[in-house]
């Protein structure tokens, strides 16, 4: 009885009886128009998969290991920081991501840090002489990224040719991996899912072009949103579509995939709500393969860091974790055909779009010229509207607001985009949430 297949006595339905029996059902409305729906990609949505309909078409790895807790700590002061860490680590943590915000910094206790814990780096300026510090780390990954830096500031750290300088000497001397890709920031600024693909393969593939001979394993940090099917496609697309473009450059160091959730459905008022969408959005993280999930704090917009908005952070992945399991199968979608579909569709679009950007000069080229920056506005705003017209909702803002939820007395951070008028070699791609020009008009007249 034991070794019997399940419902082996009831007769298989094919797609097609299924599709007979809906229309049936219908009475006479139009399939296509009432059951299935187009997303902001251009993806059709059918409102059932089947085995008959579906056929693999491409084989791509997953991670060996159970997915790492991370908790991110901005250095002020070295000793509180080690401190720190050591404490998120004690509570469940895995890893530690630090983030040294200059090279004036004693790093000596942040590298013997790394003698018993993991930790990530992340350096917002490039010093050949202060990375040659790192060389002692032994369980650690520096996290530097030039075009990220261009990206969101709108200049080089220097400039093109010497930042890859720099980049190529750190190759050939930095013993540990150096290299991150920080693609948060087109899903935070309103990229859709496609142009997300497609932007973080081609600042990818700039690195290949332009560092001769990537020795070392590059990071990939991205962001996840809240539509929780398309999102496990979209990192198990990214994944196939990292290692096929690897083996175009001979790349076997591999890759890691440090994913957080968006900024950009996080709200001001009704705050608690952005506990069950990071939950969500980590849950999706997990389940489409990233190696490192680091959640968000829920209050992260208006409050600055605090010791309970960590442990909330940290024990929603804990609970997936430790109550749901998430941790003890590493591939839990294979074989859904829903989502391997939309695995499949995604990496389609995203690779046609990546290989029209590299016709066309390729990343840098298109951000200098703008037009990187233009299709994401484009995406954004259309997302934009639909939030303003409330066919994108998110509860407690455009949705069920609370009228007496007064916020203008708790806020001890700017929780709008900032407006610094300089010069910059390109326009900067903006982070902005969905609710501000919402949230502005609510705070001003309270």
């Amino acid at each position: 009885m034991a070794n019997d297949k399940l419902f082996t006595e009831f007769e298989k339905v094919s797609s097609k009886e299924w599709k007979q029996k809906i229309q049936v059902e219908l009475k006479g409305a139009d399939y296509n128009e009432t059951l299935v729906w187009e997303s902001l990609e251009g993806i059709k949505v059918k409102p059932f998969y089947g085995s008959d309909e579906f056929e693999k078409k491409y084989t791509y790895s997953t991670p060996n290991d159970p997915f790492k807790i991370g908790q991110k700590i901005f250095v002020q002061e070295e000793k509180l920081s080690v401190k720190k860490a050591s404490e998120f680590i004690q509570k469940g943590a895995d890893v530690v991501y630090f983030t040294i915000p200059n090279d004036e910094k004693n790093i000596e206790e942040l590298i013997e840090f790394t003698k018993t814990k993991a930790a990530f780096f992340y350096l917002p300026f490039l010093s050949n002489d202060f990375v040659s510090k790192f060389n002692t780390i032994e369980n650690g990954n520096l996290l530097i990224d030039p075009i990220g830096q261009l990206v969101l500031d709108g200049n080089w750290f220097t400039n093109l040719e010497t930042d890859f300088n720099t980049l190529n000497q750190l190759n050939k001397n930095c013993k540990s991996s150096f290299l991150t890709i920080k693609s948060e920031v087109y899903q935070n600024a309103g990229a859709n899912m496609v142009q997300q693909l497609a932007y973080t393969l081609a600042h990818v593939n700039e690195y290949f072009n332009r560092i001769e001979t990537i020795q070392q394993k590059i990071t990939v940090e991205v962001a996840v949103g809240s539509n929780y099917f398309f999102e496990i496609a979209k990192l198990k697309a990214l994944r196939l579509l990292l290692e096929t473009l690897a083996k175009e450059y001979n790349f076997t160091a591999g890759f890691q995939i440090i994913a957080t959730p968006t900024k950009r459905n996080k709200t001001l008022y009704d705050y608690n709500v952005n506990m069950l969408r990071t939950t969500t959005e980590c849950m999706s993280a997990i389940l489409g393969g990233a190696d490192v999930v680091i959640n968000s704090n829920y209050d992260a917009i208006y409050h600055k860091e605090n010791e309970f908005g960590n442990r909330i952070a940290r024990n929603q992945l804990l609970v997936l974790k430790n109550e749901s399991y998430f941790d003890k199968v590493n591939n839990a979608t294979d074989g859904a055909y829903y989502i391997e579909t939309l695995t499949e569709q995604l990496a389609e679009k995203a690779l046609e779009l990546f290989k029209d950007i590299e016709a066309n000069g390729g990343l840098i080229t298109q951000l200098v010229d703008g037009t990187i920056q233009r299709k994401i506005k484009e995406s954004a705003d259309k997302e934009q509207d639909l939030f303003d017209s409330g066919k994108e909702v998110l509860l407690g803002t455009n949705k069920y607001p609370n009228k007496n939820d007064m916020m203008k007395n708790d806020l001890e951070l700017y929780p709008f985009v900032k407006q610094n008028a300089r010069k910059t070699l390109i326009t900067p791609i903006i982070e902005r949430r969905l609710a501000e020009k919402l949230e502005q008009e609510r705070l001003a007249s309270e």
